[in-house]
């Protein structure tokens, strides 16, 4: 029997690959693949003006694209096998139980932008479920050289409060990981494309003190910082020390994540986490397939509308390799993909700490 998660990936490809229909004019003469999809454009205006401040890629974007994850991921087949609920996946749940999930330890602090997202999805009459994927994906589509993510329609608002432990957390050894994202049906490669969303990230509460701090240098561009800058020897904290879940990160104000630390160092992920280094279109390709498969997790496609039209076409990149920052060499690189050496990066002058993401 087909798994739920192929299910939904085998009718992705069917919905994208049919012949394309007559265009549904939709307001202010904006076309969509089906009318269905209209009501969206809507919901574009509405959060680009009033949740992104004008289409930025701020805070309220980083956490709409962890929410998507954190929706999402709450899915285990496993449990499904035992006589279990395992959890509805991209159903809406975090925000329809709001009160239970957000105090789950890996969604602490997604109640501010659970409430903030919540009045759109009921202003315009849309499911918790859709509007969380819809608001990631515009969210991200900010950023620039960011992905066109898809979005497909028409999740229920029934759901059921997830079981909690599904969720990785920052601290967990990178088996465990490896282990709980399986069981939803990504690889190990597929877990380094979806943490590719952590180019545009930052913690607020593994380190409360210094709430904001990001996870690479250039924090509102989707680039490929976050890779090379991951596998920089750490040599400091940012804030009060050492927490839980915390590595050393290689510049000041710079943060490091030890899951990231161990991910991008383990043999079963390092080439894949390497690869992006210098091509970061390849990057938003594998983030943007992964994304495909997590964002519907626990839905049949068959019964969704392709709505991906209506997301906005992204800026693109200022460049498709990165660099070291200022200071930082090759030497300062913790070679870890064997099969391949670490490509050859120049080094760019800039700013020798990083600032935290301001408070929108």
């Amino acid at each position: 029997m087909l798994s739920k998660s192929l299910v939904s990936l085998l009718a992705i490809v069917a919905v994208v690959g049919a012949v394309p229909a007559k265009k549904a004019t939709c307001s202010k003469g904006r076309t969509a693949s089906d009318g269905k999809c209209c009501i969206w454009f809507d919901v574009l205006d509405d959060i680009q003006e009033n949740l992104f401040d004008g289409g930025e890629c701020g805070e309220e974007a980083h956490e709409s694209l962890r929410l998507t994850f954190h929706d999402a991921i709450s899915f285990s087949p496993k449990l499904f096998r035992e006589g279990k609920f395992g959890g509805g996946g991209a159903d809406g749940s975090i925000m329809a139980f709001a009160d239970i999930e957000t105090n789950f330890k890996a969604s602490i602090g997604l109640d501010e932008i659970v409430e903030e997202q919540r009045p759109f999805a009921l202003k315009h009459k849309v499911s918790f479920g859709d509007f969380i994927q819809f608001a990631g994906a515009v969210g991200v589509s900010n950023c620039g050289g960011g992905p066109r993510l898809p979005f497909f329609a028409g999740r229920s608002n029934v759901s059921r409060v997830s079981p909690d432990g599904l969720i990785p957390l920052p601290e967990d050894p990178v088996d465990k990981i490896f282990a709980r994202m399986g069981d939803a049906g990504f690889s190990p490669n597929e877990v380094v494309d979806l943490l590719a969303s952590h180019s545009v990230a930052a913690q607020d509460h593994v380190d409360p003190t210094i709430h904001g701090s990001p996870f690479d240098t250039t924090p509102s561009d989707f680039d490929a910082q976050f890779f090379v800058e991951t596998l920089l020897k750490g040599t400091l904290f940012p804030g009060n020390g050492s927490n839980l879940g915390e590595a050393k990160s290689p510049i000041p104000g710079e943060f490091r994540l030890a899951s990231d630390d161990l991910i991008a160092r383990d043999p079963r992920s390092a080439c894949e986490w390497q690869s992006f280094a210098t091509n970061q279109q390849r990057m938003v390709q594998k983030f943007t397939q992964a994304m495909a498969k997590m964002t519907v997790l626990g839905n049949d496609v068959r019964t969704l509308t392709d709505c991906s039209d209506v997301i906005p076409v992204p800026k693109k990149a200022n460049t498709n390799v990165a660099h070291f920052p200022d200071g930082k060499t090759i030497k300062d690189i913790e070679q870890s993909c064997k099969a391949t050496p670490f490509p050859t990066l120049r080094t760019e002058a800039g700013p020798t700490s990083v600032p935290v993401v301001p408070d929108s």
